[in-house]
């Protein structure tokens, strides 16, 4: 057991691998078979020997408490298929793993480990540095350059928007593709990442459909008003100054004063663009009532380093960023293993999550979606696609068309059953995408609500 006396459970353990071919692999070394020496330090710290095709057993740690892994074998996924299967041991999923002594080889890293979270924990307490710096003066001059070129990047696109309205909607499905991909490189150039995203995006709507002359025209009105807003940056007030910087793609540290709490884990899933692979963690703080969301990224082929799977809680200290990233956050210190959710969340109806939307966008125009939770609705399936209709009300809120061609939806059509459930999700102008959902039926008294991951 970890110290607070639980353990995970195999679908949260099978939600960390990276790809359906470790999910499998790693279920098929959640048996005993292979394993030796596999054990626990009752703290959030689990090892164990698995035999591999090798004369030497493959060495094998996890530390619960991060998650984090360690394993001798030459694969580079992340984690992988050993760790997953050491996991599931120690879930219960086969054969539990009991306590005992730690290995050396085990003991080694895991001091290691707690040792640099001490020293980092020690210069943000004395006020030091927690990474690289340099020269404040040159860093001030790379900026100013960078600044120059999103500007001359942004003035670009903005002809390159008018010469598109000057000769009409019409020649963007005529030049195809390549013009707009040449375009974003430009911004990619001016260092514009954000701005280059947006483009590419631009390219990808002619032809879409029978309405895609109206959206062209939505997203390059929202590109427009990105640019203007960049070009007059030094009049916004600063809130809204550092939203523009964030969507044009400037990054920021995470420099806002951390925030403890027992933050619920609601959703985790992974998105890529075929090099990288970008995680995003939804969590929501049961005293403070904040919700926060974590980004991390990884290589194709490795996940994320941060993995927390859905229908845990900790107790930790996230440090929130600025401006867009207002519900982003650094997970910081943690202070125990995590531990199953008591309750799902307090949510509304579809109602207040079209409210919710609708106030968000006022502070950010680009966002495209805003983290709601819904509470008793009911999935109803109709000509149009699946909505989430309130059950006591006559307002619903439709599903995104690509929520509703994954298996999640009928997950949540078969927990649901007919009745309300409780849902967690991303809803915006393409409507909600469910990410995490718990049935309103009565538990018992002891019994804590399972979260069901619909991604």
């Amino acid at each position: 057991m970890n110290q607070q006396g639980v353990r995970w459970t195999a679908e949260q353990v099978l939600a960390l691998a990276p790809d359906a071919a470790s999910r499998k692999a790693g279920s098929k070394l959640g048996a005993a078979g292979p394993w030796s020496d596999a054990g626990s330090d009752g703290s959030g710290a689990v090892w164990g020997l698995c035999k591999g095709s090798g004369s030497k057993p493959y060495q094998t740690i996890v530390d619960t408490t991060g998650p984090a892994y360690k394993c001798s074998c030459p694969s580079r996924k992340f984690p992988c298929k050993h760790a997953l299967g050491l996991l599931l041991l120690w879930a219960g999923a086969e054969e539990p793993v009991r306590d005992g002594e730690v290995p050396d080889w085990a003991g080694e890293w895991l001091a290691g480990r707690r040792e640099r979270a001490a020293e980092k924990q020690g210069r943000d307490a004395a006020g030091g540095p927690s990474a690289r710096t340099g020269d404040p003066e040159a860093a001030r001059r790379r900026a100013e350059r960078r600044a120059s070129r999103i500007t001359a990047g942004a003035m670009e696109l903005e002809q390159r928007l008018a010469d598109l309205l000057r000769g009409g909607l019409a020649s963007a499905e005529q030049s195809g593709y390549g013009l707009w991909e040449e375009t974003a490189a430009r911004m990619v150039d001016a260092q514009a990442p954000g701005l280059a995203g947006r483009v590419r995006e631009l390219g990808a709507v002619p032809g879409t459909g029978p309405g895609w002359p109206v959206r062209l025209l939505e997203e390059c009105a929202l590109v427009h008003l990105l640019d203007r807003a960049w070009l007059d940056i030094g009049r916004l007030p600063e809130p809204l100054a550092a939203t523009v910087r964030t969507r044009v793609g400037l990054t920021a540290p995470a420099d806002g004063p951390p925030v403890r709490d027992d933050w619920l884990v609601l959703a985790q899933y992974d998105t890529t663009d075929g090099r990288i692979t970008a995680r995003r963690i939804w969590l929501h703080g049961r005293a403070t009532g904040r919700t926060a969301l974590l980004l991390s990224f990884g290589a194709v082929g490795r996940a994320p380093q941060v993995a927390l799977p859905a229908g845990l809680m900790l107790d930790a200290e996230l440090v929130p960023y600025g401006g867009a990233g207002q519900l982003r956050a650094d997970l910081g210190e943690q202070f125990g293993a995590p531990v199953p959710i008591k309750a799902p969340p307090p949510g509304g109806s579809t109602t207040d999550a079209l409210a919710a939307y609708g106030a968000a966008l006022r502070d950010d125009p680009w966002l495209d979606s805003w983290p709601v939770t819904l509470t008793g609705v009911v999935p109803v399936p109709g000509k149009d696609g699946w909505q989430l209709a309130d059950a006591d009300g006559w307002s619903a809120l439709p599903v995104t068309p690509a929520a509703g061609s994954r298996p999640g939806l009928w997950k949540l059509a078969a927990l649901s059953g007919g009745g309300p459930v409780t849902v967690f999700g991303e809803f915006g102008h393409r409507g909600f995408a469910p990410l995490a959902a718990w049935s309103d039926r009565a538990a018992g008294a002891d019994e804590a609500p399972e979260t069901v991951a619909l991604t």
